[in-house]
């Protein structure tokens, strides 16, 4: 069988084959790169199945994407069991929304430290995983650290003690993720210190780091402003979504911007306090002509008609890259708005959507 991508409708009618009891069926060749069964009540039955096809040598799927399939930890032993004999395709694998635990992360683990293994995008987030996950996540990529490039384990109760163990292999210089997603962890200052250590340790991966829905505070952003001011940190895209900062953590963030601001691209800090002298903080970043964000979300920041002012004045001192910028939710009027309207109208502008 030969096609680009198995849905849920296509799956339906081989399933319907592989589990008859009539089917005299011996062996199935499938070319297809990628299988999406996402949203679907496969269950662990169906996923045992799904094994049996995966497991052949003469399958080479590159994306599966299982997500919210009502999978358990006993359909995740069946799924990885089947990988680890034919591992070396697989480069996306998509979890996310089953309850799969630290148990069904520990069966998922021995996939991971398989030398022959070459997964390069991971996704679990709300999958039940605690620092015990974290723990046995931690070791697997410490054996096998060099080609897992997007980790997603947003939505998971690691705390600070899970993110303490990820930490570790951030150290590690064969590292080579590139995308941590790590939103609504129950990650505090004491985690995101941790974090920011490792990051300092070995900078040169990274490229997108999301800790929205983190109690981190402006404690926390002073530590990442730390990792941000490193000449070695290449991150381009930023998300600390309510993350509990006020003017003050955004001073030492732009602070930081200043002292290195030519990687980041994307800054996401919508729902914090900032106030509209946060907003002058990083107004003062983007007069800065080594400034290249190109995106910068500010919803619900408590920004006013004078930080949008202090905003329309650094963008006329340097118009050449921000072409996002999102202030919906603040308390500004028409004058306030008008002020940036007339830059979203002027060719001279790269600004497109406000």
């Amino acid at each position: 069988i030969t096609c680009g991508t198995i849905n849920r409708r296509s799956w339906t009618a081989l399933d319907s084959v592989l589990s008859s009891t009539t089917s005299n069926l011996r062996e199935l060749h499938l070319s297809v790169r990628s299988i999406d069964l996402s949203q679907n009540n496969l269950g662990d039955s169906g996923v045992k199945r799904l094994s049996a096809v995966l497991e052949d040598p003469h399958c080479k799927v590159e994306t599966l994407r299982l997500f919210n399939c009502g999978v358990s930890v006993k359909g995740c032993v069946a799924l990885a069991s089947a990988l680890k004999c034919n591992p070396s395709h697989l480069r996306e694998l998509h979890l996310s929304n089953n309850i799969l635990g630290d148990s069904g992360v520990k069966h998922l683990c021995a996939l991971l430290e398989n030398s022959h293994c070459n997964l390069e995008i991971l996704g679990l987030c709300y999958c039940g995983v605690s620092d015990e996950g974290c723990a046995a996540l931690t070791s697997a990529l410490r054996l096998n650290p060099s080609h897992l490039k997007h980790l997603d384990l947003s939505g998971n109760k690691l705390g600070d003690a899970g993110v303490k163990h990820f930490s570790d292999i951030l150290k590690n210089p064969h590292c080579k993720l590139e995308k941590l997603w790590l939103c609504q962890c129950g990650i505090s200052v004491e985690g995101c210190a941790a974090l920011a250590s490792a990051l300092r340790s070995n900078p040169s991966y990274l490229r997108e780091l999301n800790l929205s829905k983190n109690i981190i505070g402006d404690s926390g952003v002073k530590h990442l402003a730390a990792v941000l001011e490193n000449p070695h940190c290449i991150l381009e895209i930023l998300r600390l979504f309510q993350c509990d900062i006020s003017g003050e953590g955004c001073a030492a963030l732009a602070s930081a911007l200043r002292s290195n601001p030519s990687h980041l691209k994307e800054l996401h800090l919508s729902e914090n306090n900032l106030g509209d002298s946060g907003v002058k903080h990083l107004s003062a970043l983007l007069e800065n002509l080594h400034c290249k964000l190109e995106a910068l979300r500010l919803c619900q920041c408590g920004a006013t008609d004078e930080g949008c002012a202090a905003l329309a004045s650094a963008l006329r001192s340097n118009p050449s890259h921000l072409r996002e910028l999102e202030l919906v939710r603040n308390k500004i009027d028409i004058s306030g708005r008008n002020l940036l309207t007339v830059l979203l109208d002027d060719e001279g502008y790269k600004l497109q959507d406000l």
